[in-house]
C-alpha cells in the first residue's frame, strides 16, 4: 500500500530555508522507500522565506533592492506583491532587512542593531503602489522596539533637549517624546497587517529582552539594560499616544518590532498562522496524508508557544494523524511536545560538534536523518504481529 507522507517543515535558522529542509527530508525518505507519495509544504512563520513562499504560492512577483542592514551596512533585500488579490498587496519580511543572519557573529549586540531597513522596505512598497502591506515578523537580529523602522518612515524620537535619538535599543532610555508629524502620510491610506508570534510580549519577566536577548548576543547585564530601555519606551508610548503596549500580544515580536508597527504606524497584529494559512492549504493536504513529518532547528519548552512543529501537530491531531519532528537540537523541556501532538522527535546530530560545523553540515545531516527514519518505517511495515510479554 502506498504511504502518503506530508512534509511540512520550518526552516533551520542560518542554514536551510523551509523549502530546502523539505527537499532534504524527501531525498532521505526516497533513498529507502519507493512506494510513497510525498507532498511538500514548506511552512513559514513570518521569518526567513515568508515573502518568497507567499509570492510563490499566489503567483506573485518579487522585487529586489538595497536597504540598511541591522548593523548599518547595506544589504541586498527584497519584497513582493501577491498574485490574485483585489487590493494590491505587498509582502515583506523583517528578516530580509534586520534578520539575525545579517548580523556578523562578532557584531551581535542587540543594544545597537536596528530595524531601519524594515522601514525602507515598507517605503519601497508604498512607492510601488501598495494598497495593503503584509509584514512577517521572525528570525530577528534586533531589539529596538521597531524604532529604526519608524525613523525610516519619518517618525522622530526626541530626547529631553529635543534632539533626535540615534539608532538601536540603547538609545531608548533617553527617549522623552515621540513626534509623528513627519510620518509618511501614505501610511494613513494603506492597510498594514502583521504576522507575528502572538505569545511574544514587550516587557516584564517574559518580555522580549529577557527571553530572546541572549540568543542575539546579549550578556545578562545587557539583557537587563535592554529590558529597562523597553520599559521606558513603553511608558513614553502610553504617555504620548495613549496605547498600553507593555504586555500586548505580539508586541514583543522580532525584538519589539510588533510594538513599533502597531503603535507608531497603525498596523494590526495577527497570530502568524492566521495570516499564513490564508495562502497555504495545509489542512486540505493533512486530510490526504497518512503521516506528517515536520522539522525545526530546535525543539524545547518554547515550541508550543507558536512554533511550526507544534502548530502542525495541533492541526494533524484534529484528524488523528501521527506526527514526527526532525530537529537540530533537543532543548530543555522538549518532552512537553508529546502533549501537543508530536508523537516522536529526534535530533539530526550524530555526534557532538560546534554550532558552526552543524550549520555547515545541516543538509547532509538532515537527509541522513530522514533516511534513518525511513528505515524505521520500513521495519514497522515488516512487523506483522506483536504480542506483549507477561
Amino acid at each position: 500500500m502506498t504511504l502518503n507522507i506530508l512534509i511540512a517543515p520550518s526552516g533551520f535558522k542560518e542554514s536551510l530555508d523551509a523549502e530546502q529542509v523539505a527537499d532534504c527530508i524527501a531525498t532521505g525518505i526516497t533513498r529507502v522507500l519507493s512506494d510513497v507519495n510525498i507532498r511538500k509544504v514548506p511552512l513559514v512563520d513570518g521569518g526567513e522565506g515568508f515573502t518568497k513562499t507567499l509570492v510563490a504560492a499566489t503567483g506573485g512577483t518579487l522585487h529586489y533592492l538595497e536597504v540598511t542592514g541591522p548593523v548599518g551596512q547595506k544589504v541586498q533585500s527584497h519584497f513582493g506583491f501577491l498574485g490574485g488579490t483585489t487590493k494590491k498587496t505587498a509582502v515583506l519580511e523583517m528578516a530580509a532587512a534586520a534578520g539575525l543572519r545579517l548580523v556578523p557573529s562578532n557584531m551581535r549586540n542587540p543594544m545597537i542593531t536596528t530595524t531601519y531597513g524594515v522601514g525602507e522596505l515598507i517605503k519601497a512598497a508604498l512607492d510601488a503602489g501598495a494598497e495593503r502591506i503584509l509584514v512577517g515578523c521572525g528570525d530577528s537580529g534586533t531589539n529596538d522596539g521597531g524604532t529604526g523602522m519608524a525613523q525610516a518612515l519619518g517618525i522622530k524620537l526626541l530626547d529631553e533637549s529635543g534632539n533626535e535619538l540615534g539608532l538601536g535599543c540603547g538609545e531608548l532610555i533617553k527617549l522623552k517624546r515621540i513626534d509623528l508629524s513627519g510620518r509618511d502620510s501614505r501610511l494613513n491610506k494603506v492597510q498594514i497587517d502583521v504576522a507575528c508570534n502572538w505569545h511574544n510580549i514587550l516587557c516584564g519577566k517574559k518580555g522580549v529582552a529577557r527571553v530572546f536577548g541572549p540568543q542575539k548576543g546579549a550578556s545578562p547585564e545587557t539583557v537587563e539594560r535592554m529590558a529597562s530601555a523597553l520599559e521606558h519606551y513603553a511608558a513614553v508610548i502610553k504617555a504620548d499616544l495613549g496605547i498600553d503596549v507593555r504586555e500586548m500580544s505580539g508586541g514583543g515580536a522580532s525584538g519589539g518590532l510588533g510594538t513599533g508597527l502597531h503603535a507608531l504606524i497603525g498596523a494590526k497584529l495577527y497570530s502568524r498562522y492566521d495570516i499564513v494559512m490564508q495562502y497555504l492549504e495545509l489542512d486540505k493536504l493533512i486530510l490526504e496524508a497518512d503521516l506528517i513529518i515536520t522539522a525545526e532547528g530546535c525543539i524545547d519548552f518554547q515550541t508550543p508557544r507558536g512554533k511550526i512543529p507544534a502548530e502542525v501537530a495541533k492541526r494533524a491531531k484534529l484528524y488523528k494523524l501521527p506526527v514526527i519532528a526532525l530537529v537540530g537540537t533537543i532543548g530543555e523541556g522538549a518532552e512537553i511536545n508529546f502533549q501537543e501532538g508530536i508523537d516522536y522527535f529526534n535530533s539530526i546530530l550524530t555526534h557532538p560538534c560546534q554550532l558552526s560545523e552543524a550549520i555547515a553540515q545541516t543538509a547532509s545531516l538532515l537527509t541522513n536523518a530522514a533516511e534513518q527514519l525511513a528505515r524505521l518505517l520500513l521495519v514497522g511495515r515488516q512487523i506483522k504481529s506483536y504480542t506483549p510479554i507477561g
